[in-house]
């Protein structure tokens, strides 16, 4: 017998600065669309503990490392970092403002409240590429995790991101030793390439195993010393 859950319910839809944003509910879950694709939910969440974990794992033993997470999403990112003692400052950059809000007062906020009352954690309401591209400030490692890949961005203007100039951006943005940690929904080995033509070092790519089809991955790359 079918049930009202069969059909996702939009909680909340609105026109953001680079398209339609919603939140919708499926059954338990909480799901975020962009212009029609959907983006997460709140099903796992193995993949962003992941990313953040692979990011700490390859820093050297340097003392509360400084970590940026490029998108904000249902906040498995920020909460698995909050949740580490040994993080020291968490910056999450999000560019869509609906989002935040989602997180601060409303129906996500029960996944990330602890977090962003974490004195270590802060908010950027901003569009990663420009933040890049803009900030002076250095961070230990940087975690990406605004679209489905370098292959399968949400939108045309982040392909800038993932190319030789922005990987030399996002370097320029990383201490010396820092991590680039990148999520996607598929392998790249033209990716891996690009990282790697583009100076980073120890190029790796970690798996994430899904219940169906071909497993997520992360990958990285070190800046050099």
């Amino acid at each position: 017998m079918s049930t009202s859950y069969d059909i996702p319910e939009v909680i909340d839809r609105r026109e953001g600065p680079y398209g339609e944003v919603a939140l919708r509910r499926h059954g338990e879950l909480l799901q975020i669309i962009a212009n029609g694709c959907f983006l997460m939910d709140t099903s796992d969440g193995r993949s962003e503990r992941l990313l953040v974990d692979a990011a700490l794992g390859a820093l050297d033993e340097r003392p509360e490392p400084s970590v940026l997470i490029g998108g904000l999403g249902v906040g498995f990112s920020l909460a698995h970092a909050a949740a580490n003692p040994r993080w020291g400052r968490i910056t999450v950059v999000e560019r869509e403002p609906a989002i935040i809000e989602w997180h601060r007062r409303g129906p996500l906020a029960e996944l990330s409240s602890d977090a962003l009352a974490d004195p270590r954690t802060e908010i950027a309401e901003a569009d990663l590429v420009e933040f890049v591209n803009e900030m002076s400030d250095t961070y230990d490692a940087l975690c990406l995790d605004i679209d489905n890949g370098p292959d399968w961005t949400v939108t045309d203007d982040n392909h800038s991101l993932y190319s030789p100039s922005g990987l030399t951006s996002c370097a320029s943005v990383l201490k010396p030793g820092g991590v680039l940690a990148v999520w996607s929904a598929q392998p790249s080995t033209e990716f891996e390439e690009t990282l790697g033509n583009a100076g980073f070092q120890r190029v790796r790519t970690e798996e994430i195993p899904v219940a169906r089809g071909v497993p997520d991955v992360v990958h990285l790359g070190i800046r050099p010393g």
